[in-house]
């Protein structure tokens, strides 16, 4: 019997994230031809305490001896737990959020990203911006989204793309400390605007609550990233202008047969599906490929970090595949907006992006000398 280890997160906004990562991997990997298996779980928190999760680490690879380990944190805490995994000699697969951009991108064999191209997305969301003729940009963020680089990525592809950002707004992170008091002033100055947007959570409720009781029907444009578009969060967000654009890296209404039943089985087992269930239930192919390496390979991580990186695989999202130089995987991204649904919000895919490879080199290439994150924590995770 194989055993699968899982660092597991949790997040106060995301209150189900844990029990949709758990039950995504546990409901995938019973679809596939790995039936002998066994998933060992650790606790690590917000993902920020770095002693914890090179605890709950170690403990699966010493005490639990688990063939591989699936993690939902971010970089920074992978390259933490990179010698651990080197002496073990054991791979690692981070369920990866892609809202931080590495000063230096991992080429580890040991360790493999499984992303949801948040920054990314954010990059494609400032295209969009300025192919529908807007020349200045707002960035607009939460607290807590702020600390992270998408936000770089957005700002410097509007520059990129031949945008200038004009204004900056970061709001507090508490409900009561939320406001658009500044968007006042700013829209004066500058009317023909787009508002590039970085919020998760419930802090995309409170944006568009904000939007509604200051800007009531002025159809601000509004360009958000992935994970302001997850739509679990949508459904509960008043509707607050006609114009509200971006990227999501998985819907709902995503037309394939892999979607259709990725949603049908999570909704069997009682769970709402939503990106951390999809991402976790990806992950599974990749553990049932990395196992079946491994009984051809043995201990060789070399190849079997080789043969790895040249496996391509049909998802809800579409048709997924490695880029080699950094270990990431790469999905199709969707162009959508928000629609009226009842006074709520729901999302209507317009396009499929297919130059999401050519652009992600470009992202991987940005210079990132002077511009850091101090945040550690798995992103959404407060």
């Amino acid at each position: 019997m194989q055993k699968i280890g899982i660092l597991l997160p949790r997040s106060t906004y995301y209150e189900t994230i844990s029990f949709d990562i758990f039950q995504g991997l546990k409901s995938s990997l019973e679809n596939l031809e790995l039936k002998e298996y066994q998933i060992i779980t650790e606790n690590i928190g917000f993902g920020a305490d770095k002693q914890q999760c090179y605890r709950a680490a170690e403990k699966l690879l010493l005490e639990e001896n688990v063939s591989l380990v699936v993690a939902y944190i971010g970089h920074r805490t992978a390259e933490l737990l990179r010698p651990l995994f080197l002496a073990a000699n054991k791979i690692l697969v981070v369920l990866d959020a892609g809202a931080n951009l590495p000063n230096e991108w991992p080429t580890c064999p040991n360790i493999f990203y499984h992303s949801l191209h948040n920054a990314l997305g954010a990059r494609f969301s400032a295209q969009k911006a300025i192919n529908d003729g807007f020349s200045e940009g707002a960035l607009i963020t939460g607290y807590y989204d702020g600390g992270y680089l998408h936000t770089y990525s957005i700002s410097k592809s509007f520059e990129d793309f031949n945008g200038k950002i004009v204004f900056n707004h970061a709001t507090g992170y508490r409900e009561d400390d939320f406001n658009m008091d500044p968007l006042t002033s700013h829209l004066d100055q500058y009317p023909n605007s787009a508002l590039l947007s970085i919020f998760s959570g419930d802090f995309v409720q409170w944006y568009f609550a904000e939007i509604n009781k200051k800007f009531k029907n002025k159809n601000l444009p509004m360009y958000l990233t992935p994970f302001g578009m997850e739509e679990t969060m949508l459904e509960k967000a008043e509707f607050a202008s006609e114009h509200i654009k971006g990227i999501t890296a998985w819907s709902k209404k995503i037309e394939n047969s892999h979607n259709q039943h990725f949603i049908e089985t999570l909704e069997a087992t009682g769970r709402k599906p939503n990106i951390f269930s999809l991402i976790s239930w990806e992950s599974a192919a990749l553990v049932e490929k990395i196992i079946s390496l491994l009984n051809i390979h043995k201990t060789n991580l070399h190849e079997i970090s080789s043969d790895l990186k040249n496996y391509q695989f049909e998802t809800p999202r579409g048709i997924i595949s490695f880029d080699h130089k950094t270990n990431t995987t790469l999905s199709p991204l969707f162009e959508a907006k928000i629609i009226d649904k009842n006074g709520y919000c729901d999302i209507e895919i317009e396009n499929e992006i297919t130059n999401y490879k050519e652009e992600f080199e470009k992202l991987a290439s940005f210079q990132l000398e002077n511009i850091n994150s101090a945040w550690y924590n798995s992103y959404t995770c407060i």
